[in-house]
């Protein structure tokens, strides 16, 4: 078995200290893996992103996929490369406007549990820039300017039967 020295460094700053059980049961499969994922995904020439925007992202499609196992394990190397409880807890929060509070709140426990076994204590500062009364027109001039002009209003829009999804958001 031949894993790569970046793969295993990467690997380390993941997971100082941690040696995964599948490298016994599994050493093929891990050979592949981590090299794909921890070297080539990485080092790729059109590779763009940032360890902390690539942490923020992964945690944010674990979320959309359903994958609250490895979401509670890639928690803590998230944390290890920069991304803050303040930035977790907000990609929690905003996923529920896109998958919903049943899809979400298993996240919001695992986040919470994490954050605490990592001496985090909770809850954390309050981050709104927005109150209940405002929060609808801050929304909707934040949305015109990101995608302009024909975003104003655009969440009274659409069949009745739906209009207060636009309205939740």
């Amino acid at each position: 078995m031949s894993i790569t020295e970046f793969a295993a460094a990467y690997h380390e700053k993941m997971f100082p200290g941690y040696q995964s059980d599948f490298l016994r049961t599994d050493p093929e499969f891990i050979e592949r893996f981590d090299n794909f994922a921890f070297d080539e995904v990485i080092n790729q020439e059109e590779q763009q992103l940032d360890d902390k925007t690539r942490w923020m992202a992964i945690l944010a499609t674990l979320i959309g996929c359903q994958g609250i196992d490895e979401y509670e394990k890639l928690l803590g190397a998230a944390l290890n490369f920069g991304v803050t409880p303040v930035e977790i807890k907000e990609i929690v929060y905003q996923a529920v406007a896109y998958l919903g509070i049943g899809r979400v709140f298993p996240f919001l426990k695992a986040t919470n549990s994490v954050l605490e076994v990592q001496g985090i204590e909770l809850p954390l500062e309050g981050q709104a820039t927005s109150t209940t009364e405002n929060r609808r027109e801050l929304g909707t001039q934040a949305q015109v300017d990101i995608f302009g002009e024909g975003m104003r209003d655009f969440w009274r829009s659409g069949p009745e039967e739906s209009k207060q999804i636009g309205r939740a958001s």
